[in-house]
């Protein structure tokens, strides 16, 4: 049996010293890395623990029980569709369905065929990864970046470059500036890979005026655009924005999700892409998974097809308002010498902590006060972000979020006393500190560089 050490790698997976396939790995294996949040589930999932970690939409309001006796009808008459192999683009009743979704957001120029029904959005962001990107290649995206884009391109050996960010979402100069930049090194730069709405984990949305002048630098430098937008119809006050791909069909890939409006459990996401990359695509999801599962997709056809879903989302709205409120409030009680944005919909706040503390090196301790967040690092391959924390709003009720924050108020409290006890307050500065620029906008987030978008909300703005 191979020995374990007890050592870990980055993003804590173990290391197995006497591995007898240690050579035999494509090179891409060692650019593979653990998820820091799926690392956290089985600490986080304690039921003593107040997690704020995890992004999982809260769903206790669905109709389970008349939604089960559907499904059970579904199964009855179309059984032999549900248990069996399906198209590799995705059932026909699907694809049409999503287009009613899309037009919330602009995008009203799409047929069914244009659509393909991916296994969740994580798939969604490795195919599109597998037919665009060589070992090498260049996607720029914002900073912070979701950390399931970080992975694929990872174990793809592409190269992530980050453009700077603001209040206002992705800066348009700092696109093409970064562009310009990695042209001249000899870089290919494939495309953008952007979350406009409700940044994950950022929490910032991607302003109405900038879209367009986005799409112009990537048409002018031939970069294509990957919208990842699972987030879009979860503003808080029914705000929605118009999808890039609502203003070109030609330059823009569209990534959404069922995992944020209905369930992750069923792995469904969608894809509309141009239709030389829509055939690749198809292409390569047969090559990865042969096709999409049949049952869930079904499952999601009849809930669509049964239920007020646009009512639904609109109870979610307020349900997650109220828990923004919730967290936005105690952040202001328990921890005002931090910063934070206040975001306008979506599952998550990025909370700036003060100099000298380590959200890393702090995690250990917040586990021990039965507390849970994701560490700013996770959202980086270059290990910045330790001045940064994700909370997540979305789980937890309002009274365990005021717990939870009052528990890591306690942590961070502790450490800042430790800090100033031993004069060690600059001791953990992030490695890309001196890149990184803050001015701070009440409720928003403040400018960013590529290491770190931060802000301040209402009066807790305060920095230590």
């Amino acid at each position: 049996m191979p020995t374990v050490n007890k050592g870990t790698q980055q993003g804590g997976s173990k290391v197995i010293k006497s591995d007898p396939w240690i050579h035999s790995y494509a090179a891409r294996a060692d650019n593979m890395r653990a998820s820091e949040i799926r690392a956290l589930f089985a600490t986080a999932s304690r039921p003593d623990v107040v997690s704020l970690a995890g992004g999982m939409p809260y769903l206790d309001y669905l109709p389970f029980k008349e939604l089960s006796q559907l499904i059970a009808k579904m199964l009855v008459d179309k059984g032999d569709v549900a248990w069996q192999y399906g198209s590799a683009q995705g059932d026909p009743h699907l694809r049409e369905d999503v287009l009613q979704i899309m037009a919330l957001e602009g995008i009203k120029d799409v047929q069914p065929d244009d659509v393909v029904i991916s296994n969740g959005s994580q798939n969604a962001i490795d195919l599109i990864t597998r037919i665009m990107c060589d070992p090498g290649d260049v996607v720029i995206a914002e900073a912070p970046n979701y950390v399931g884009a970080l992975g694929v391109f990872a174990s793809f050996q592409v190269e992530v470059v980050n453009a700077m960010t603001d209040a206002d979402g992705l800066i348009p100069e700092s696109f093409e500036e970064t562009i310009e930049a990695l042209r001249k090194a000899g870089k290919k730069v494939k495309f953008l890979y952007t979350v406009p709405n409700f940044h994950n984990p950022a929490g910032v949305t991607m302003s109405v005026e900038r879209r367009p002048r986005i799409i112009e630098i990537a048409r002018k430098y031939h970069v294509l655009i990957v919208e990842d937008n699972p987030y879009g119809l979860l503003g808080f006050n029914g705000q929605t924005y118009p999808a890039l791909r609502s203003m070109d069909a030609e330059n823009v890939v569209y990534l959404s999700s069922f995992s944020k409006i209905i369930g992750p459990g069923m792995r469904i996401a969608w894809i509309v892409a141009p239709p030389g990359i829509r055939k690749k695509l198809v292409l390569a999801n047969e090559a990865s998974i042969l096709c999409p599962p049949n049952m869930s997709q079904l499952t999601i056809t009849t809930y669509l097809d049964n239920f007020d879903w646009k009512k639904q989302i609109s109870q979610y709205r307020g349900m997650y308002k109220e828990r923004c409120d919730t967290m936005d409030a105690a952040l202001k009680k328990y921890l005002p010498y931090c910063s934070w944005n206040k975001p306008q919909g979506g599952f998550y706040i990025w909370l700036k902590i003060p100099e000298g503390l380590n959200s890393k090196a702090m995690l250990p301790r917040a586990i021990t006060a039965k507390v849970a967040y994701v560490a700013g690092t996770g959202f980086y391959l270059d290990g910045s972000g330790t001045h940064h924390m994700r909370l997540s709003f979305c789980y937890p009720t309002p009274d365990k979020i005021t717990l939870g924050i009052k528990r890591l108020a306690s942590v961070m409290d502790g450490e800042l006393k430790t800090a100033e006890l031993f004069g060690t307050a600059a001791a953990d500065a992030d490695t890309h500190a001196s890149h990184t620029s803050s001015t701070p906008a009440s409720g928003t987030a403040s400018t960013a560089s590529t290491s770190s978008t931060s802000s301040t909300s209402g009066t807790a703005g305060k920095k230590a």
